[in-house]
């Protein structure tokens, strides 16, 4: 339980330390500027969010990184934003869909690589 809580605080801490170093806030969220003219990353979000909601958080995290686009720092938002939600969610149900803490804090450490930075 410890270590459960432990990983929880790291978590969104990394995500708060990605955020302010990024875009100078505490913490992102992205959100879908309009409804009829989606960009790339608001299709991108739309699908990373409904992959979650059916369960399916791993093809949801190898989507994120498969259509990422390091050249777009909006990118990184939609990964901070997904990384933060998956953090929201309970242990059992993380767990019911063969998921991890640890999975989000190392997909926390990937996404900040792929835009040049070691978080450690």
């Amino acid at each position: 339980m410890l270590k459960q809580d432990f990983l929880l605080r790291q978590i969104e801490s990394l995500a708060m330390s990605l955020s302010k170093l990024f875009f100078n806030k505490e913490m992102v969220q992205y959100e879908l500027e309009e409804k009829e003219n989606l960009s790339e990353t608001d299709i991108l979000y739309t699908k990373l969010g409904k992959l979650v909601s059916e369960g399916k958080i791993n093809e949801a995290e190898n989507l994120l990184f498969d259509e990422i686009d390091k050249s777009n720092i909006e990118y990184l938002k939609v990964g901070i934003d997904f990384y933060t939600n998956l953090n929201r969610l309970e242990d059992k149900v993380l767990e019911a869909h063969n998921y991890s803490r640890e999975e989000i804090e190392q997909g926390l450490h990937d996404l900040s690589a792929e835009y040049g930075i070691n978080l450690g």
